[in-house]
């Protein structure tokens, strides 16, 4: 019950920095910038400025749903910021080019992310066996290995997960800066501008801290549960 309400308690926090957050691109979307430029000129811009000519700009389906993939060497740009050309499309955009800057610089907090990013992948498949296992109820963990065990794998697992999410904080904050760093020198925003793609890029890192201190808190909860079991 203690897992069940604090992940329900983070699930609305989430949701509530979430819902802030798409408020405020909205907002920013209804300010058309100065330079008229479309995010999908910009990301080319941003690139091309730090010598990077390897990556594609590309438009696909979804509503925030952009990211930069360094699989396949794409800034991936949702529909309406490939478009935009507004203060909030400026700012997703040059903040995904910022991932795709930390690629090209090796930045060392992204490469240990994408190095953590398998062993999360293995850890969520392993505790969510050992939960299904656990809906069936306590003598089904018995059958496999003991109550003590099934909680030290389970610190292990949010370990990772707590693990990944402050490794991202760094990466998503680096992004943020090289991109409001870039628009303001390279004089692609007016200071109003400049502040909306500040404000709005805030409240999206807010979605990784709250995940961040979600993934901690669960954590230390079973640490808890497991040493009130030892004693």
């Amino acid at each position: 019950m203690g897992a069940m309400f604090i992940t329900l308690f983070f699930m609305l926090i989430g949701w509530l920095v979430s819902s802030r957050m798409k408020n405020k691109f909205k907002q920013y979307s209804e300010v058309r910038l100065t330079k008229d430029l479309t995010g999908a000129e910009i990301a080319r811009l941003m690139l091309a400025d730090n010598g990077i000519h390897n990556v594609q700009v590309i438009s696909v389906e979804g509503q925030l749903t952009d990211h930069y993939n360094p699989a396949n060497h794409t800034v991936n740009l949702s529909h309406d910021v490939y478009h935009g050309r507004n203060a909030a499309a400026t700012a997703v955009a040059a903040h995904e080019c910022g991932h795709a800057v930390q690629h090209a610089k090796a930045y060392s907090m992204l490469q240990l992310r994408s190095a953590v990013v398998p062993i999360q992948n293995i850890s969520a498949k392993i505790i969510n066996r050992i939960f299904l296992a656990m809906m069936f109820g306590s003598f089904a963990i018995r059958g496999l290995f003991s109550m003590q065990t099934a909680l030290l794998v389970i610190i292990a697992c949010y370990g990772v997960f707590a693990l990944f999410a402050l490794i991202t904080l760094p990466v998503e904050f680096d992004a943020s800066k090289r991109a409001l760093a870039w628009v303001e020198t390279r004089g692609i925003v007016t200071r109003q501008e400049h502040d909306m793609a500040q404000d709005a890029l805030k409240w999206a890192a807010m979605t990784y801290v709250v995940a961040a201190i979600g993934a901690i808190t669960m954590l230390l909860y079973y640490i808890m549960i497991f040493l009130g079991r030892r004693d």
